[in-house]
């Protein structure tokens, strides 16, 4: 088991590097595509929207013929998308390129549907997975600080090269490709049935409208009427989605197991999780850029010197990480996602008073840090615990899809949230200042804490011993039971 859950920490050391290698040189390739920087946003949304929709064909696949084959397919897909980025020769093929890079976001749930297939049957399998959870979430948190690392000294190395640079992932993810085919088995179970067709087109009409409205709301604003009614219009395809799958044997989303008392909580918190980890890191960097001698708050950082907070918040991650698995042996699982949803609430809370000094934005995000990692390892086994054993895939994957749709509406509330600060102060002395006022970032944190903390009264509700081992009968018990009478 540990070989197996070894070269499943290369894939996701593969994943980080993914998530952290482009960051620091967007503006590199923003200029090489000769774009201006606020079409970068069209990475992001694009992406976004094909990981939302990806993820829950893929997990379905991977229940149907194979959670290994179709981590195979995936990286295969992914490996494809990276060289397609590092040879775009404009902007459009690139952004195709870019949006199909985002099917490597299934690999985290097949990686805990395989482990769990692995080791379900045995007494403590569910804190089994907690642990891989763990380790393959540090690999990634690892793989985030590496990409990071890299971009930013190879770019300069290679200044004017940057189709060699963005080359180092592709060549990173055709060797993951390696790593799976002769280091990971495949996994024994099967849910049978067939690809629900009718409901993923529903499914695709339905995330197709909702992230294509919260895009526009992004970029037109919360006037845009037609953003509005795209994303109620998105809402209200569910409606015949529900229906269709509850009447299904074999559905792409099995809406009763989501039903259940340990599930839904899992999945809201998943998306609730989503808005902090995934929307509010864009609003922190421009705050922390924000010169305060002009606007009278912000930590006036420069571009590098940003990273520091960034590096801080990944390494916090990387802990959370690595000690879910350690404090679920004294708490129960339910009380570790419970604390560990809470530390994400208390750390977007605390800078409200508290966000005057680098010293205090760190200590804040290494607050939120710990709580996000821990809930990042957490999720996806949690799911997989209390999900039927021919459905891991599904629910690990729906863990995924539902915190890409929460940073999706995130990224719009919040875009909106300081344009409106903007526009409040238009006859204010700072009026065609294109920096937010504070009062948008505290609308940002706050939303971010409320969230974190409705996380952990969500999962309140779910019961004590959701996703623990069963406790062995005790010996005597056996020994009485088949004494004679």
């Amino acid at each position: 088991m540990r070989r197996v859950v070894a070269f499943l920490c290369l894939v996701e050391l593969t994943s980080g590097i993914l998530q952290g290698y482009y960051t620091p040189i967007l503006t590199d390739i923003a200029r090489h595509l000769g774009i201006h920087d606020a079409d970068v946003n069209w990475f992001e949304a694009a992406q976004l929207t094909v990981s939302a929709l990806a993820v829950p064909v893929l997990a379905k696949l991977g229940d149907l013929y194979g959670h290994r084959r179709i981590l195979l397919v995936s990286t295969v897909l992914t490996a494809a998308a990276s060289w397609g980025v590092a040879l775009a020769p404009d902007f459009w093929t690139f952004l195709a390129a870019w949006s199909l890079q985002g099917f490597y976001v299934v690999w985290l749930p097949l990686e805990i549907a395989l482990v769990f297939s692995r080791v379900h049957g045995l007494p403590d399998g569910a804190a089994r997975t907690r642990r891989a959870a763990g380790a393959l979430v540090g690999a990634l948190e690892f793989g985030v600080i590496a990409g990071a690392l890299a971009a930013g000294a190879l770019v300069e190395a290679f200044a004017g090269q940057l189709q060699l640079v963005l080359m180092l992932p592709a060549l990173a993810v055709t060797a993951c490709w390696f790593a799976i085919r002769f280091g990971v088995p495949e996994s024994t179970e099967r849910s049978g049935g067939r690809v629900d067709t009718r409901g993923f087109a529903l499914l695709a009409v339905g995330l197709l409208l909702i992230t294509s409205g919260l895009t526009f709301m992004r970029l037109g604003g919360p006037g845009a009427w037609w953003a509005w009614a795209l994303v109620a219009a998105g809402l209200l395809v569910f409606v015949p989605f529900t229906r269709v799958e509850l009447g299904r044997g074999d559905p792409l989303v099995d809406i009763r197991m989501l039903r259940s008392k340990s599930m839904w909580p899992v999945q809201l918190t998943a998306g609730l999780f989503g808005v902090s980890v995934l929307g509010a890191q864009a609003p922190l960097s421009t705050f922390a850029r924000t010169d305060p001698a002009l606007h009278s708050y912000g930590l006036g950082l420069r571009a590098g010197q940003v990273s520091i907070i960034i590096g801080v918040y990944v390494l916090a991650l990387l802990v959370g990480a690595l000690l879910y698995p350690v404090v679920t042996r004294r708490l129960t699982p339910r009380w570790t996602l419970v604390g560990a949803a809470t530390l994400v609430g208390l750390g977007y809370l605390l800078f409200l008073p508290f966000h005057g000094s680098l010293a205090e934005a760190l200590v804040n995000m290494a607050v939120a840090g710990v709580g996000s990692g821990a809930l990042v390892a957490a999720l996806p086994s949690a799911a997989a615990a209390a999900a039927p054993l021919n459905r891991t895939a599904m629910a690990t994957g729906l863990t995924n899809t539902t915190k890409t749709i929460g940073g999706a509406f995130a990224s719009a509330v919040f875009g909106i949230a300081l344009l409106n600060h903007v526009l409040a102060d238009a006859g204010s002395a700072a009026a065609g200042q294109t920096a937010a006022p504070l009062a948008g970032y505290l609308t940002v944190w706050t939303i971010c804490g409320v969230t974190g903390l409705a996380a952990a009264a969500a999962l309140m509700l779910v019961p004590k011993l959701a996703f623990s081992d069963p406790d062995p009968a005790p010996a005597h018990t056996a020994e009485s039971a088949s004494a004679p009478n």
